[in-house]
């Protein structure tokens, strides 16, 4: 599928679950979420890796799955930093993150800053699985499959605080479909694109 197809969807699926300045995820029954918390706690994962100071697998494609997930998890933790932040600067997302997947947040957090919203509160990445890995190409690369729980993130006005109206019927808990790549820098999420389906 081409860049151009890639963006399109991502656009596509972007209005229809706005994960950011529209509504935060994707339509569907669930209740509203509760008051955002006074603080804003970090991203967690209901399955953890592995740390990544323990003994590596002397699998090299384990291996590789095991550095992509990591990845993937303190990306979305840059990403939650940037979403909650006013001035729109918090976050190191070019470590993490590239090409579709920086752009995309990029885009949503400065439609966010346009809206004067912020969104806090906690971000599950929950069961990121490596669905599979391709380490000999000239960039190796992992695509990951995770459910993605925004029920405690909370769209607020900046100033005030208090929540702003989003579509009641939408999903919490999705499926999320990420590339990540192995750069000279290091591992790269490149896309992270949600998949319309409920998790």
């Amino acid at each position: 599928m081409t860049r151009t197809v890639h963006r399109k969807q991502w656009r596509k699926i972007t209005l229809a679950c706005a994960t950011a300045a529209l509504a935060v995820g994707c339509t569907s029954n669930e209740p509203a979420s509760p008051k955002p918390p006074a603080t804003t706690p970090a991203v967690t994962t209901t399955t953890a890796p592995e740390p990544t100071q323990s003994q590596p697998p002397a699998d090299p494609v384990e291996a590789a799955k095991k550095e992509a997930i990591a990845t993937y998890l303190s990306h979305w933790e840059e990403v939650r930093k940037r979403y909650g932040d006013k001035t729109n600067k918090a976050g190191d997302l070019e470590k993490y993150a590239a090409s579709a997947a920086l752009s995309q947040v990029k885009y949503d957090t400065e439609n966010m800053r346009k809206q004067n919203t912020v969104a806090l509160g906690a971000v599950t990445v929950g069961n990121p699985t490596a669905i599979s890995a391709d380490i000999d190409r000239k960039i190796p690369h992992v695509v990951i499959s995770s459910c993605l729980d925004i029920s405690q993130w909370q769209v607020l006005n900046a100033d005030t605080k208090k929540p702003v109206s989003l579509p009641k019927e939408r999903l919490l808990r999705y499926v999320m479909k990420a590339t990540v790549e192995k750069w000279p820098e290091g591992w790269r999420v490149i896309r992270d694109e949600p998949q319309g389906k409920k998790c």
